[in-house]
């Protein structure tokens, strides 16, 4: 488990929880808005995953599997580069991370309580979305899933590799979701976990620095991950890319949808989300896709999930979001 620093507080007056990944909400590498015509879009051109899978099937016979033939969103096989780190490994590390930080949570008394109406909320949600979880990851049938509440004012959200969830406190508050809403953050996040991008970004930069001739001796794409020191401080670090932040927004709005969850949230959280960006941008947003181009990735996917949403069980208990401060009212 890595070592806890002391408390300590914003300028704000806010606790600051050292141990939180900078991979959360809406984080990615993208950088600078990409050139007219040039986003990345999954339901438009193959993106480069897709692309590597289509090229492995054409140059070896590999057969497309038949699951993928389904229903619902269509983001394609898993990254090759998931396969030079451990599972395993990625996995442990994000539950020691996570322990590490509730921990500390707890002690700067920021830890929500399990009577408290927004971690009821945030449980009863995810009740209904982790059942759904294992169509695509089968790990994830084995993970031991928790659900917390950090009092702090971020607006932002994560799921650590392994099921290890959080919401902050703000993105509830301040952008004031209602559940739907809040199911398209949940799923989305689950989703960077079930298509273990956290490890995919790991494998990469493994790949980056072991090198071409190290790989090419380890056959099979071996447990290069061994060599990979320090899992639990890179999930700190770790920056998803746009690819896969569109794929889990659509992974996640699927989930959404299977869970009786209305998938058209995906729209109007992302309207409040480029409504709360005015100014200085919130730490979910700042190096992110463009909120229009995200609406119109999911208008375009909504008719793919629309009859699961249709035939999905509704939920039977509605949630208000807590009480919004006086500065955003």
């Amino acid at each position: 488990m890595l070592p806890m620093d002391e408390v300590d507080f914003r300028a704000d007056g806010q606790p600051s929880l050292t141990g939180a990944p900078t991979h959360g909400f809406g984080h990615c590498t993208c950088g600078a808005p990409a050139a007219s015509g040039s986003t990345a879009s999954l339901a438009g051109r193959p993106t480069s995953r897709r692309l590597f899978t289509r090229l492995l099937g054409a140059a070896g016979g590999l057969a497309l599997v038949p699951a993928w033939a389904r229903e619902g969103v269509d983001v394609g096989k898993e990254s090759w580069a998931t396969r030079l780190v451990s599972a395993e490994q990625v996995e442990t590390a994000g539950q020691q991370q996570y322990a590490a930080m509730m921990k500390e949570a707890q002690q700067k008394r920021v830890l929500a309580p399990t009577n408290d109406p927004q971690v009821q909320r945030l449980r009863f949600i995810a009740q209904r979305i982790i059942p759904l979880t294992g169509t695509w990851n089968r790990r994830a049938d084995q993970w031991r899933w928790e659900v917390n509440l950090l009092m702090t004012a971020e607006v932002n959200a994560f799921c650590m590799p392994g099921g290890k969830i959080a919401f902050y406190d703000g993105i509830l508050r301040k952008l004031q979701l209602n559940d739907d809403e809040v199911a398209m953050v949940m799923g989305h996040e689950i989703a960077h976990a079930l298509r273990e991008h956290a490890r995919e970004r790991m494998g990469k930069s493994a790949a980056t620095n072991i090198g071409a001739d190290l790989l090419s001796s380890v056959l099979g794409f071996g447990d290069v991950g061994r060599t990979f020191m320090g899992i639990g401080g890179q999930l700190l670090k770790l920056r998803f890319s746009r690819e896969d932040e569109s794929e889990a927004d659509l992974v996640g709005m699927e989930l959404a949808a299977r869970a009786g969850y209305n998938p058209e949230a995906g729209i109007s959280l992302w309207q409040k989300m480029a409504k709360a960006s005015e100014g200085a941008p919130p730490q979910f947003i700042s190096t992110h896709p463009s909120g229009p181009t995200r609406i119109e990735d999911m208008r375009r996917n909504l008719p793919k999930v629309a009859g699961l949403y249709q035939r999905a069980d509704k939920p039977s208990q509605r949630f208000s979001p807590p009480a919004a401060s006086a500065q955003n009212r």
